[in-house]
């Protein structure tokens, strides 16, 4: 099939943007790197009357480390920040997400705003928004409004985006403890495929190794990321021992209630789940312990 007709436009100023989203309402949407929107309008699933492409809006693009956080622009291509050592350095588990982000072709032109707008519950990148708390930012006519991470997924192609409000960056939080252990772990049928179940695992520990902080996200298992919170109650205070991981992976288990789907049954979602976040944990304790 072939899309419907539709008006295109390409402003080059976040402004311009707004503007046309104004004008349309619901009836339009924006086009960064297409990879999920073109297929879905050659398809006729989604049929705007005008297409706001945001390809030339410099202020919508670009990452920087600013503090005690890492800035990600929405059209930052993934490319872009697989390669960019600002976040190899500063967010590795954003960096071993991007890893496993579709395929080369698809990251080359595929954007960081993109795949969170798009907002799937498999998808590595809001995976780790959700993990470390991101902050989500929009702007629109009445302004800039920020959004956490937590209140912003709601499920696929669903977001807490307004009609006429346009993704701006990504803020994540950077953690300062002594050292500081990341893995990101997938289950997929071929490699680049849509994960069946995704686990992001993040570890901070003092000087003696002691945990001071811990985070854990399940993607595949709900309408969202899942970020299971009784993490913390396990590991936060512990050695990290093979004792306290095996518990904490069972308390993923423990929180997750998926459903059946023709690719996976809900068994078997939440028995890899737990597999594969204690190998995350187990790499993440490797990289401040080992």
């Amino acid at each position: 099939m072939k899309a419907a007709a539709f008006d295109y436009t390409r402003p080059n100023t976040l402004e311009a943007v707004i503007a046309a989203l104004v004008e349309v309402g619901d009836e339009g949407r924006i086009i960064a790197g297409g990879q999920t929107l073109v297929p879905l309008m050659a398809m006729r699933l989604v049929r705007p009357s005008l297409l706001i492409d945001i390809n030339h809006v410099s202020a919508l693009s670009g990452i920087a480390v600013d503090g005690d956080t890492l800035v990600i622009k929405a059209c930052t291509r993934q490319v872009t920040a697989e390669q960019s050592s600002d976040i190899s350095k500063a967010l590795p588990l954003l960096a071993k997400g991007l890893r496993h982000v579709g395929h080369t072709q698809t990251r080359n032109r595929g954007t960081v705003g993109g795949s969170v707008a798009n907002a799937d519950p498999s998808a590595e990148i809001p995976i780790v928004a959700q993990n470390l708390d991101a902050v989500l930012v929009a702007a629109s006519a009445k302004g800039e409004r920020t959004i956490n991470a937590g209140d912003f997924f709601y499920s696929a192609m669903d977001t807490a985006l307004e009609d006429e409000e346009c993704l701006m960056e990504v803020r994540f939080p950077l953690w300062r403890d002594e050292k500081v252990g990341t893995s990101f772990q997938e289950v997929s049928i071929r490699a680049s495929d849509f994960a069946l179940v995704a686990a992001a695992a993040q570890l901070g520990t003092d000087s003696k190794g002691i945990c001071t902080r811990a985070a854990v996200t399940v993607g595949g298992c709900a309408p969202t990321a899942t970020k299971i919170e009784a993490i913390g109650d396990v590991l936060v205070g512990s050695d990290l021992s093979d004792a306290a991981l095996k518990e904490a992976a069972n308390s993923v288990v423990a929180a997750l209630d998926p459903e059946s789907d023709v690719h996976a049954t809900a068994a078997y979602r939440k028995r890899v789940a737990g597999q594969i976040v204690e190998r995350s944990l187990l790499e993440a304790r490797a990289e401040v312990v080992g």
